[in-house]
């Protein structure tokens, strides 16, 4: 079952919820995917779909970022349930333990030596962990491994 399907189904029990929030969250979220799917050209794949969510993800958290440094606290609420709605979609996240695990696997794989090979790293270990991991958390991590 794609994710559009999910979403569907679940954009109905919202409507018969009369939940406002879940709502207009999911419909953001099956536009976004509609939009992404209109310039792909094709159906999107898993990792596509993974890929628009996380994107969505990433912005509410910006969002939330801004809104408590600029002491926006009518804002900070709304967007705070909206991450928790977008997290629902989201793959399972991996623990930091799992991240450093893998991270650390990717190193030895790349045969990385130092801060040099930080690039190298990264482009190995970012798609082995799309969307289960933030990638802030694999960013230290590879740092913290590398050093």
């Amino acid at each position: 079952m794609s994710l559009v399907d999910t979403l569907n189904g679940d954009l109905k029990a919202a409507m018969k919820a009369r939940d406002k929030q879940r709502l207009s969250v999911i419909r953001m979220l099956k536009s976004a995917l509609m939009n992404e799917q209109i310039n792909a050209g094709h159906d999107l794949t898993e990792t596509e779909e993974v890929s628009v969510v996380s994107r969505e993800l990433k912005q509410r958290r910006e969002s939330l970022t801004e809104f408590e440094n600029g002491h926006r606290d009518d804002l900070v609420a709304g967007v705070k349930a909206e991450i928790a709605i977008v997290e629902t979609y989201m793959p399972k996240q991996l623990s930091d333990d799992e991240v450093k695990q893998i991270v650390a696997a990717t190193i030895e794989q790349v045969g990385a030596t130092g801060k040099g090979d930080f690039g190298k790293v990264m482009g190995a270990v970012m798609p082995k962990l799309k969307g289960q991991a933030d990638g802030k958390l694999i960013n230290q991590t590879v740092k913290s491994l590398l050093n």
